[in-house]
């Protein structure tokens, strides 16, 4: 059985991740690997309530500043050299990626 490379991404940005999931599977295509995926994975949203009012005077109205993550999934097959292709990708600062070998 051969090891399969998991790849996860994680941005604030969906177009950021879009772009290198294609640059990815491009690499899998022109190395002539296996590939699985862009797989959405749940956005996950992080909602911070603070109220408008600096010094607690007056109404109590509340503003809710939100940050969504996306993150995305692929699988694919650990050949050395689409991995050496893999690690020349340039990534965002915004875009958190892992890279796990399973067999």
């Amino acid at each position: 059985m051969s090891q399969v490379a998991r790849i996860r991404l994680a941005g604030r940005s969906p177009r950021q991740l879009d772009e290198i999931c294609a640059q990815i599977k491009k690499i899998a295509d022109m190395t002539g690997v296996g590939c699985r995926g862009p797989i959405p994975l749940p956005t996950r949203k992080l909602v911070v309530p603070c109220r408008k009012s600096p010094d607690g005077e007056g109404t109590e109205t509340w503003d809710h500043w939100e940050m969504r993550i996306h993150k995305r999934l692929i699988d694919l097959e650990a050949d050395e050299r689409a991995l050496r292709q893999l690690m020349r990708i340039q990534v965002p600062k915004d875009v958190h990626i892992e890279i796990v070998l399973r067999s």
